[in-house]
C-alpha cells in the first residue's frame, strides 16, 4: 500500500506525539561540554521520528519543535527557546535535525516490507548523526570563530553518546514494530510475525 502524502487525523496525532517526545527528551536536561554545545537526548527523538513517521511526517514533527522554539517556548534541552537559539553555537545542530530526520526516514524505511535492523540502524547513524554533524560542526565554527578542523575535532566527544542513542533508537523502533506495526505511519505488507512464519 502506498502511503498518502495527505496528512490525515491520525497522521497529525502521530506528528504531535513525536514532537512531544522530542520536547520531553529535552526536559531530561543536558550534559555541558567544553565546546559550548551540550550533549542532549533530543536527537534520540529525532531519530525515532524519522524511523516511525518517515521523511515527510518526521520532518513535520521536527518543524513543530523548531517553530515552537522560534516563538520562544522552552522546548529545547535545558528549557531554552527563542530566536537566540538560531544564532548560538547549537544553531547548526538544531537546523541539522531537519535534513537529518528526512535522511533517517528515507534509509530506515527504504524496504516496502517494513523495518529491518540494518536499515534502521544505518538510517539513525547517517541521518541522526552524520547529517546533523554536517551542519552542526560548521555552525559551531561560524559562531565561535574557531577553525573548522578544530570544531570537527571537538565534536568527536559526542560520537560515543550519539552512537548509543542510535542503538537505543534502533532497539526501540524494532520492538515497537514487532509489537504494534500500526503505530508506524505506513501499512506493512504483512505483520513481522507473519513474515517469520511464512519463511519457515
Amino acid at each position: 500500500m502506498t502511503p498518502s502524502r495527505r496528512f490525515e487525523a491520525r497522521d497529525l496525532a502521530r506528528i504531535a506525539i513525536f514532537a512531544a517526545i522530542i520536547v520531553v527528551l529535552g526536559v531530561a536536561g543536558e550534559i555541558p561540554l567544553p565546546t559550548g554545545v551540550p550533549l542532549t537526548l533530543q536527537t534520540l527523538g529525532v531519530m525515532l521520528a524519522g524511523i516511525a513517521l518517515g521523511p515527510l511526517r518526521g520532518v513535520a514533527a521536527v518543524l513543530v519543535v523548531v517553530v515552537l522554539a522560534g516563538v520562544g517556548l522552552p522546548v529545547l534541552s535545558g528549557g531554552s527557546g527563542g530566536l537566540g537559539v538560531f544564532v548560538g553555537p547549537t544553531a547548526g545542530y538544531l537546523l541539522g535535525w531537519i535534513p537529518g530526520v528526512v535522511v533517517t526516514g528515507l534509509i530506515a524505511r527504504s524496504s516496502r516490507a517494513g523495518l529491518d535492523a540494518w536499515r534502521v540502524a544505518l538510517g539513525a547513524v547517517v541521518g541522526g548523526i552524520a547529517v546533523v554533524y554536517a551542519l552542526g560542526i560548521p555552525g559551531v565554527s561560524l559562531v565561535t570563530g574557531i577553525p573548522l578542523a578544530d570544531s570537527a575535532l571537538s565534536s568527536l566527544v559526542f560520537v560515543p553518546g550519539d552512537l548509543i542513542k542510535a542503538a537505543v533508537a534502533t532497539l526501540l523502533a524494532l520492538a515497537l514494530w514487532r509489537a504494534y506495526p500500526p503505530a508506524f505511519a505506513f501499512a506493512p505488507t504483512s505483520r513481522p510475525a507473519e513474515r517469520e512464519l511464512a519463511g519457515r
